[in-house]
């Protein structure tokens, strides 16, 4: 825990003594500091659990366990690995020394001590203490502050995911991943550029944009790019659930949805009318950092992009297609219209196309 401006620095003595115990205290009191006490290595855990000392004096020679045992337990925990330890003790052989480092000890002082030494010591570890809380201080204001901008891209749990291992994110390369593209394009968009101020247009594709990314965040999506007046999300990367593709579908609808709410407002407002065509498929990709060191993109690349993207520009207004690969995973939970088969330019295969008219009850 970091010392609060103004507070004093908590010293956990720890002796079996009671004469070394006040005499410590009465040293460390007359100095301006807070002093805990604990009389055996099993009293000094509680008291590091409960209080939470800046630093601790800890004797070697104690009852129930003794220093070596009580620095090492301490030095093991995530939470006071990074207290220090001045190890007090009347041994004077270097063995002994060589155990108090291998348990962790930080600092030694040798009885009987000397005020000026102790006080020394006690300043000298307490300033280190003092600096790494403050770097660790700032470094979580600084894990913080880009949450805060990776949430403008990401969901909230993908944020959280992202910044768990950064190592693993921010390195160029991919791997391979089942997903659920979803595509979804401003149909007559055009039109709205050519007949309305810039300031207009781009209001009008920030509310969308606005609207969309809740939506998708909201089922746990991706968001991985804007192009133009269109949207690009998925589901399965980096987080992956077993019910992914049901909620890509749920998102599809739910953007509908909430874009007919949006045109009642526009129409209100003048302007003509807009539509959105929603394009969906499932398969693998290979999904990762691409570009430079300098400058990279996280996204996903595979075929599974292409057939999303042109099932969306298949779409009519108001439309969701969905490929054969996503209606095979969740044909016993939606109503569709199937479409026929297309043969489409640069692909071996055809294009079984699914219109989305429900999800079943």
């Amino acid at each position: 825990m970091e010392k609060e401006p103004g507070q004093k620095s908590r010293i956990l003595v720890v002796d079996d003594n009671i004469q070394n115990v006040e005499l410590l205290e009465a040293y460390l009191s007359t100095a301006g500091y807070e002093v805990l006490k604990a009389y055996d290595g099993e009293e000094a855990l509680k008291a590091v659990e409960q209080e939470n000392p800046h630093l601790i004096l800890l004797d070697v020679m104690m009852p129930k366990l003794n220093g070596y045992q009580v620095c090492r337990i301490l030095k093991e925990k995530e939470t006071t690995r990074f207290t220090p330890i001045i190890m007090i003790t009347a041994l004077k052989e270097i063995e002994d020394k060589i155990k108090g480092i291998e348990a962790g000890a930080d600092d030694f002082l040798s009885k009987p001590f000397n005020k000026l030494e102790l006080l020394t010591r006690v300043k000298s570890l307490l300033r280190v203490r003092h600096l790494r809380d403050e770097l660790d201080r700032k470094k979580e204001e600084e894990k913080e502050r880009m949450k805060q901008i990776f949430k403008t891209y990401l969901s909230d749990e993908i944020a959280n995911l992202v910044l768990s291992n950064p190592e693993k994110f921010f390195r160029l390369g991919g791997e391979k991943r089942t997903v659920t593209v979803i595509f979804a394009d401003l149909r007559g968009f055009t039109k709205l550029a050519e007949r309305h101020p810039v300031e207009v247009v781009f209001k009008i594709l920030n509310q969308f944009f606005q609207e969309m990314t809740q939506v998708i965040f909201h089922y746990r999506g991706t968001l991985d790019k804007f192009i133009g007046d269109a949207i690009m999300a998925y589901f399965g990367a980096p987080m992956s659930y077993p019910d992914d593709v049901i909620r890509s579908i749920k998102t599809a609808m739910e953007m509908q949805k909430v874009f007919t709410k949006l045109k009642e407002q526009w129409k209100q407002s003048g302007l003509i009318d807009l539509g959105l065509g929603i394009g969906l498929s499932t398969g693998e990709v290979i999904f990762g950092n691409v570009g430079t060191k300098r400058v990279m993109n996280y996204t996903i690349i595979g075929d599974t992009v292409n057939v999303a993207q042109r099932l969306e520009e298949m779409a009519s207004t108001g439309q969701i297609l969905i490929s054969d690969s996503t209606y095979q995973v969740v044909k016993d939970q939606v109503i569709v219209r199937d479409l026929p088969p297309l043969n489409l330019k640069g692909r071996k295969e055809s294009l079984v196309p699914h219109l989305l008219v429900g999800i079943r009850k």
